[in-house]
C-alpha cells in the first residue's frame, strides 16, 4: 500500500503516530471522511461543529486544529468566534471563554 503524504498542519505527535502505524493513521483518516460523508451537513457546517465539538472538550489542540482548517477554508473569523459566545450557555462562561482564547490564538490581531 503506498504511504499517504501526512498534512503539513498536523503537530509533531500525530505526525510521528502516523509514521510508526500507518494502517492505524489510514484507518482513522477514512473513518473521519466517512462520518464526513454520512450526512446533510455542507463543509462550512461540519467545520463549525467540530469546532464545538473540540471547544466542549476542552482540546486546546482540537481547536486550534479546527481553527486552521477553517481557515483555510474561508470561515469567517466572527463565525469562530460565535461558535464560543454560543458554548457559554451550555458548557459555563470560563469553558467558553478558554475555547474562544485557544480561537484567538490563531487569529493573531486579538480580535
Amino acid at each position: 500500500m503506498p504511504k499517504k503524504k501526512l498534512p503539513d498542519e498536523l503537530p509533531a505527535l500525530p505526525t510521528e503516530f502516523a509514521r510508526q502505524n500507518p494502517e492505524v493513521w489510514e484507518a482513522y483518516r477514512k473513518l473521519g471522511k466517512a462520518a464526513s460523508e454520512a450526512g446533510p451537513l455542507d463543509d462550512k457546517t461540519r467545520r463549525l461543529v467540530k469546532l464545538a465539538f473540540a471547544i466542549a472538550m476542552r482540546s486546546e489542540g482540537g481547536v486550534h486544529s479546527h481553527v486552521r482548517r477553517a481557515l483555510r477554508d474561508g470561515v469567517a473569523k466572527e463565525e469562530l468566534l460565535h461558535v464560543a459566545t454560543l458554548a457559554i450557555p451550555t458548557l459555563g462562561f470560563p469553558n467558553a471563554l478558554a475555547g474562544r482564547s485557544w480561537i484567538e490564538d490563531l487569529l493573531g490581531d486579538g480580535d
